[in-house]
């Protein structure tokens, strides 16, 4: 019998004879916030519960840091060492683990009848010409451009006027990067007056961008939605708001953009931003991004109309132009690209 079993027992013993023992150090303590409380602790009346109390006490000035029942070398058990089951043990857990963001199912089906690229497409043609679409944007994102790009990651889609195909041309591209090896994507609804991309997509409104921008509280992962494509990540427009403009343009969201631009190296993010020239958003938007693709529609757009969209453009570093919807017997889709000088 080592020591400390004969101290407990001469306790017993001693307390069944009426003796009180007192000994140093056996004043009760709070318990430090690694404790756990056991759900059927003894009962502190109990003799033995108090010879045990006694005992770790006299362990603890001691120095022995071994709980009741264990060897002075074991290490704690997981019952001994877990948080408490209650309000603040959750909270504690919640604050250790990070956020999650909601994740949602897309009809796959749904969106190949409507001409859109999912992965294992068959439509070989829409695959390749946003190949060549992608191409030169991920060769800038991923700095091997003639010139270093700042924010090369952040690239805006965008139109001269509306109905050209902006948001279906950013949701394809996003769908296209998304199928590639060494990157992800995160495809922003960013036509804030005018929001399309959940409801192309068949999914709901919900919060999104407006409501990061508007309220401090609101936690960006508690608004963005993974889905079933493993790459692609959507964060919609969020709840409308008659200060687009202004909160485009603030602080707010120049600290989100860099996050955006900085937290994942290999993600893409797309802004599908309303069109041009009959809003400001998209001309406050382009300034932060660092690569637009303007999606031009053919036989359609006027040349002086499609001249100043691009002039508003003027001061962005890398402009792509996408003639988009063009008819004719094996003509394809035709692309072109323009970078201001």
């Amino acid at each position: 019998m080592n020591t400390i079993e004969q101290a407990i027992k001469r306790i017993e013993e001693l307390r069944r004879a009426g003796v009180e023992v007192s000994l140093p150090g056996t004043e009760e303590a709070p318990p430090t916030s690694g404790a756990s409380q056991s759900p059927t602790p003894p009962s502190s009346s109990s003799p033995s519960a108090q010879a045990l109390q006694g005992a770790a006490a006299a362990m603890r000035g001691a120095g022995l840091r071994a709980p009741l029942g264990g060897a002075a070398d074991e290490p704690p058990t997981a019952a001994v060492s877990a948080q408490a089951p209650g309000w603040e043990g959750r909270q504690a857990a919640a604050s250790q683990s990070p956020r999650r963001s909601r994740e949602i199912q897309l009809d796959l089906d749904m969106l190949r009848k409507k001409g859109f690229l999912v992965p294992g497409s068959d439509d070989r043609q829409r695959e390749e010409e946003y190949r060549i679409v992608k191409r030169p944007l991920l060769k800038n994102a991923a700095g091997e451009s003639a010139a270093p790009i700042e924010r090369a990651n952040l690239i805006m889609v965008t139109s001269a006027l509306p109905g050209e195909g902006k948001t279906y041309t950013a949701i394809n591209l996003a769908m296209s990067i998304a199928m590639e090896l060494d990157h992800t994507v995160l495809l922003v609804d960013a036509d804030v007056v005018r929001p399309s991309v959940l409801s192309r997509l068949g999914q709901p409104s919900t919060k999104g961008l407006m409501d990061v921008l508007t309220d401090p509280n609101q936690d960006l992962a508690d608004v963005l939605l993974r889905t079933n494509i493993p790459k692609l990540t959507l964060l919609p427009a969020g709840n409308a708001t008659h200060r687009t403009t202004e909160l485009l343009a603030s602080t707010a969201m120049e600290d989100l953009l860099t996050e955006l631009a900085t937290h994942y190296q290999d993600r893409i993010v797309i802004f599908d931003a309303p069109p041009l020239l009959p809003s400001t958003e998209s001309r406050v938007l382009a300034a932060r991004m660092g690569q637009v693709l303007m999606v031009v529609e053919a036989d359609k757009t006027p040349k002086s109309t499609v001249e100043q969209a691009f002039a508003t453009l003027e001061n962005c570093p890398v402009v792509m132009g996408m003639l988009n919807k063009q008819r004719g017997p094996g003509s394809g889709a035709v692309y072109g690209y323009y970078q201001p000088t």
